[in-house]
């Protein structure tokens, strides 16, 4: 066994120029959601799909999500699996495709599409969230296959759309139309989040809420506002009342990093292009992570509160719509098989203890347990995504590799 391992390791850490290769043909297919702009995730998980039918799979089926919006009428998730199917656990490895806008195009060094590599770290859009997972995933199943060593267990690797705007046409779809392929025995891995030592395995989630604020006033010229009523003002107002919430609802739960809600004002839209007109409309949004020991409903009903007396006290009307609500789901259990393995791969190959832990940023791991499957969510991460100058260190990948690898092949 130990031998085996030793093929395999050499081979994964043979393999710093795949990376390379790898993070720069993915980077170049550049995999934005229409409603970042782009065309969807074709390009990008046509290349992967090439990759994994090197390896030969079992299986290797791409499922549809029907979207009007992107010019090939769909969105594509890749699945593929290696290895028997039987009764025993098979272990998924989960990433996605698609990534977020570059931004401010002045905050980076480079050009965020084209890789740059400095100091061992590959920087680019995508490269960390999720790239890493793709190619430390891949480059596991390869190194093992290649060492002729045997799969102890089916294995299977599946890149979905969608994650980073709701995953209704990525893993929602890919349950939708194929949870046969799965068993609530199953080892589920999600490689979308993890801290720079990779000793977090996140098995529980904080409930997501992100809300537009709308408040409106009455538009006029700046040299007259008593004819007016100031929006950009009331919006002000409006969000520093708002800080309150975090202290209403300020209990800590140690599992979570950090241990508590957070509530933070974020996105503001422009209002009025001239200077000398006060705006009869502003929108900003908020961002809320809730420990789950929250109800959303109440949460909500405190920010309307607050949200109402600001108008009364400044005769606005402020308007609150939900974007994006996901309900924290049942934790996955410190004791679930997946988790144990991955703590053992992991000290293993790093000689670091992990722990689970629970975070307050979503991944797709919630569809998962919402569905009643226990996942698990690692990597090993800067924490750089969607960050100016995203980067990810070569060897985090071939690190993460290895422990990967080490699960598809320990008794």
């Amino acid at each position: 066994m130990l031998n085996h391992l030793d093929q395999i390791f050499a081979r994964i850490d043979a393999s710093a120029m795949d990376v390379i290769r790898l993070q720069t043909e993915l980077t170049a297919r550049v995999a934005l959601g229409p409603e970042n702009g782009g065309t969807g995730e074709h390009e990008k998980i046509a290349y992967v799909k090439t990759l994994l039918e090197e390896l030969n799979p079992a299986m290797l089926e791409e499922i549809h999500a029907l979207d009007s919006r992107v010019p090939a009428g769909y969105r594509p998730n890749l699945i593929a699996r290696w290895g028997e199917v039987s009764e025993a656990p098979t272990l998924w490895i989960l990433s996605h495709a698609d990534i977020v806008p570059p931004g401010d195009l002045s905050l980076w060094q480079s050009d965020p599409y084209k890789v740059v590599i400095e100091d061992d770290r590959v920087i680019g859009r995508g490269v960390e969230d999720n790239q890493h997972g793709i190619v430390s995933s891949y480059l596991a199943l390869k190194a093992v296959l290649d060492a002729g060593v045997p799969l102890t267990r089916s294995v299977g690797l599946a890149i979905v759309a969608d994650e980073e705007t709701g995953s209704e046409f990525g893993l929602v779809q890919l349950l939708a139309q194929r949870s046969d392929l799965f068993k609530k025995s199953d080892w589920i891995i999600v490689p979308d989040s993890g801290n720079e030592t990779g000793t977090m395995i996140e098995v529980a989630e904080k409930s997501m809420l992100w809300l537009k604020v709308t408040v409106t006033g009455r538009q006029t010229h700046a040299s007259t506002p008593h004819l007016g009523n100031n929006s950009l003002y009331g919006a002000a107002r409006l969000i520093v009342a708002l800080d309150r919430i975090k202290s209403r609802f300020g209990k800590k739960d140690p599992l979570f990093s950090p241990p508590v809600s957070t509530f933070e004002c974020t996105k503001i839209e422009a209002n009025v292009p001239n200077v000398n007109t006060v705006p009869g409309k502003q929108v900003f949004y908020v961002d809320c992570r809730i420990l789950p020991l929250y109800d959303v409903e109440t949460v909500m009903g405190a920010i309307g509160d607050i949200a109402a007396k600001v108008a009364q006290e400044l005769d606005l009307k402020v308007e609150i719509q939900v974007v994006q609500r996901q309900e924290a789901t049942e934790a996955t259990s410190a004791d679930a098989p997946v988790v144990k393995a991955l703590m053992r791969a992991i000290m293993r190959v790093t000689n670091r203890e992990a722990r689970p832990m629970g975070i307050g940023g979503g991944t797709f791991a919630a569809f998962f347990r919402r569905a009643g499957y226990p996942s698990a969510v690692w990597c090993t991460a800067p924490q750089t995504a969607h960050q100016p100058n995203e980067s990810c260190p070569i060897p985090d990948i071939l690190s993460d590799a290895k422990v990967f690898a080490y699960l598809f092949v320990e008794e």
